[in-house]
């Protein structure tokens, strides 16, 4: 079994994305022992044509596949992502999950969530605001990239337990291995890149999880 988004790593330092009629270089960082990752944040933070251009083809499948009646997307990276798609939707606002209490926040509802780049556990937050625009109401959960899928699923969990009706998944990339549920709306693919010892763990642990199902 060949692990699918998986490049042995072998000292890369760069990675060209394409997206739409754009491509983006990325620099290789290493995120734990024997991985390596294709680093999108600059690009989704501060590249306001990438975020223009992503956001516009990602908002037109959305509304073809699931057209929600607002979007829900977690601190900091998907912001951007999120207000632009929101726009395209004709939504006036989207709910943001954040990843720490603030100080105006006078009552919020809270999940663990633990991703690819976090060491770790964090929490997912909903102030009583964001409670309001969800509960009730189809909701699509957006990220930037989705890999493991643990910040999908707290998105999904927050979601429930405010009230609202996930009705779909999206995001920019799809990266690594990990996430095999076919319901993710996405643009492009994004590899991750392994050692050869730990491609060799996790290529028997996927086929672990594949055979037991």
């Amino acid at each position: 079994m060949e692990l699918p988004r998986v490049i042995l790593y072998q000292g890369q330092k760069e990675y060209v994305t394409r997206v739409g009629s754009l491509e983006r270089t990325l620099p290789i960082v290493k995120v734990s022992e024997g991985l390596w990752i294709a680093s999108i944040g600059e690009i989704v933070l501060g590249d306001i044509d990438f975020v223009e251009h992503a956001g516009s083809l990602l908002a037109k499948k959305i509304k073809q596949q699931c057209n929600p009646e607002v979007i829900i997307a977690p601190e900091a990276k998907a912001f951007p992502l999120a207000h632009v798609i929101a726009r395209e939707l004709g939504h006036k606002f989207f709910a943001a999950a954040r990843k720490g209490v603030k100080g105006y926040m006078s009552g919020y509802i809270s999940i663990e969530v633990q991703s690819i780049t976090t060491a770790e556990k964090q929490r997912l937050i909903l102030d009583d605001i964001d409670v309001l625009r969800v509960k009730g109401k189809k909701v699509c959960l957006l990220d930037d990239i989705v890999s493991t899928g643990g910040t999908m699923r707290a998105l999904q969990a927050i979601t429930e337990k405010a009230g609202g009706i996930p009705v779909c998944k999206a995001a920019i990339w799809l990266e690594g291995p990990w996430w095999n549920e076919k319901d993710l709306i996405y643009l492009t693919e994004l590899p991750v890149f392994m050692s050869n010892e730990l491609y060799e763990k996790s290529r028997k642990s996927l086929e672990s999880i594949h055979f037991a199902v």
